[in-house]
């Protein structure tokens, strides 16, 4: 007999799975923030390499005091980042994302410049003119610059909310930045800082930093912390159906919000099953899995019994 996979006062949930098979089996209004950082149709594979390093007599790099390392490859994260019709792969996702979020809620659409302007007219239809709130440009500093067009170093966040009379947004627990003039305001407003605007600086994941997990296309959490700061509230369910590797997960478990994320990828499972600390439960298509709760250490007895979920 099937079980429930989800219940608003179970843990938080990482599912594998397709997110068109996932989402119908979500309960209407259940999300107070929605966000989603789907595949941005470049058209190319989007690939990530792990390397380290190993001594060796016969290494190809020479490190301290003469030391001799070989480079040795340990993974390669990748995925197709093109469709034949990506509107049509991505609206009846978009319609979902509405029917969850809550009637005070918001939804944060991640892309870049290739498919931004259409996504704003299918949105507009979708939520109503009157429901959409921002154009975020998350602008960063990094990687290659073309000298045949002006390089592009952004992304763009839509910001929509359901009820544009209702929604829930709060700028006092956003983290605030330092004022680029901190001499011209008070030494008061100088060292609290000030609130963000619809443009936000921040560097993408370093490549050396703690934060990478490797995968393709990582988020910093800094941006998506900025995004669950606003628009939730301790307690709240937050929603990430192209989870990659569970960066708003990260974050909204620090913040003290609980989560659902969704991907069907094992590779970004598995990234997320080490990075996700906690009472977080684990479900794909043949049966619930505990991780990182006193169910995990109830043994294999209590998984083998479990029944199938419904997906």
């Amino acid at each position: 007999m099937a079980i429930s996979f989800w219940t608003p006062d179970g843990p938080s949930l990482v599912v594998e799975g397709d997110n068109a098979a996932v989402l119908p089996l979500l309960p209407d209004g259940a999300f107070s923030l929605i966000y989603i950082d789907p595949p941005f149709n470049t058209g190319r594979v989007q690939r990530r390499e792990t390397m380290r390093t190993v001594r060796a007599t016969d290494g190809d790099r020479v490190g301290f005091k003469g030391q001799t390392y070989r480079s040795v490859r340990e993974r390669v994260l990748a995925f197709d980042d093109v469709f034949s019709d990506y509107w049509a792969f991505l609206e009846p996702r978009l319609e979902e994302a509405w029917r969850l979020l809550a009637d005070d809620g918001t939804f944060y659409l991640h892309l870049d410049y290739r498919e931004a302007h259409y996504a704003k007219v299918l949105l507009d239809s979708l939520f109503g003119r009157e429901c959409f709130l921002n154009e975020i440009v998350w602008a960063y500093d990094y990687g290659a610059r073309s000298k045949a067009k002006w390089p592009a170093k952004h992304d763009t966040i839509l910001v929509y909310v359901k009820d544009p009379a209702r929604y829930f947004f709060d700028s006092e627990e956003v983290d605030r930045e330092p004022y680029m003039a901190p001499g011209l305001v008070t030494p008061e407003k100088a060292a609290r800082g000030k609130l963000p605007t619809d443009v936000w600086w921040h560097t993408i994941v370093s490549p050396t930093g703690k934060e990478k997990t490797g995968y393709p296309t990582q988020k910093p959490e800094g941006v998506l912390r900025r995004i669950v700061q606003a628009s939730s509230r301790p307690g709240d369910w937050v929603l990430d159906f192209f989870a990659g590797s569970g960066t708003l997960g990260a974050v909204a478990a620090l913040l003290g919000r609980r989560f659902v994320l969704v991907d069907e990828s094992p590779e970004a499972i598995a990234v997320m099953r080490k990075r996700l600390d906690g009472d977080v439960r684990f479900v794909d298509a043949v049966q619930p899995r505990s991780h990182g709760s006193a169910a995990a250490s109830r043994g294999s007895a209590d998984a083998s019994a479990s029944s199938p979920v419904s997906i």
